[in-house]
């Protein structure tokens, strides 16, 4: 099906093309079309593997993951007595990556409410049944991923969704600005955790491998921004492991643009 989304979904091929332009300019044309085909393709793989990871007997599931690598991060965290924040980017099937953590760990994750309200009991039971906590992305949120983390348990953040104006700053994405959100360091700070990224690469017609990778060391920095910085790095470093697996029809770089058109709501924000 990947083919026919790439074929006819116009809006999502037009923001890849686009991504994949200002990410990889040292591509020739030809190249990031390819790119832009598989990349599309692997998130339609993703769309039509949530059944089986919300809903597939969790054996099933558990043996479709080959591997993982890196585990020893977070066992060394906690053994240490520090709780783990895993850095989720959208790569490969991040809802294997919350079913294996939901399996192995004591996990926290902040969770929207879709629009369509009638998908909410679908994905919260998906994401819940093997024992994540789901918790709202509010202040009441926030004290419950620091709560979770003072008991040395896992939580996790997405890196790479855009922020609402007033929790974020600005910081490089590959070489270009993105609005990222400022959350990780008031957590790092408060609770000395550990920071790893985390993703589902999936090995086509096989399964999936997991990867935990070590955080960017700029990510503990107390400077919002360079945490932020950090922050991105840590994503480009996930994102190496196979690019096309990675949701470039999001729309990364869209707070910059409404800046430069001078949106009313951002401008005592500063810009890194």
């Amino acid at each position: 099906m990947g083919p026919l989304v790439h074929r006819f979904s116009q809006r999502e091929r037009e923001v890849t093309e686009i991504n994949l332009g200002e990410v990889y300019p040292e591509q020739t044309a030809a190249e990031r079309r390819r790119l832009a085909r598989s990349s599309l393709t692997h998130s339609t793989a993703t769309m039509l593997e949530l059944g089986f990871a919300w809903m597939g007997d969790p054996e099933r599931v558990e043996s479709s993951i080959l591997a993982v690598h890196g585990r020893e991060l977070l066992d060394e965290a906690r053994t240490e007595g520090r709780g783990v924040i895993v850095l989720a980017p959208h790569f490969g099937n991040w809802e294997v990556l919350n079913f294996w953590l939901s399996s192995h760990f004591p996990f926290t994750a902040m969770y929207e409410p879709p629009k369509i309200a009638e998908l909410d009991p679908v994905i919260r039971q998906g994401r819940e049944r093997m024992g994540a906590s789901l918790v709202p992305t509010n202040p009441r949120g926030v004290a419950a991923l620091l709560k979770a983390l003072k008991r040395c348990e896992a939580i996790g953040i997405l890196p790479d969704q855009e922020p609402d104006w007033g929790s974020g700053v600005f910081a490089p994405f590959y070489g270009r600005l993105a609005y990222t959100a400022t959350l990780l360091p008031k957590l790092v700070a408060r609770t000395e955790a550990r920071v790893v990224t985390g993703v589902a690469r999936r090995i086509p017609g096989r399964g999936f491998e997991i990867h935990f990778l070590p955080a960017d060391e700029r990510v503990y920095a107390p400077d919002e921004a360079e945490s932020a910085t950090g922050v991105n790095a840590c994503v480009e470093a996930a994102i190496a492991l196979d690019p096309a697996q990675y949701q470039w029809e999001y729309k990364r770089y869209r707070k910059v643009i409404q800046k430069l058109e001078g949106h009313p709501e951002h401008e005592s924000f500063r810009i890194y």
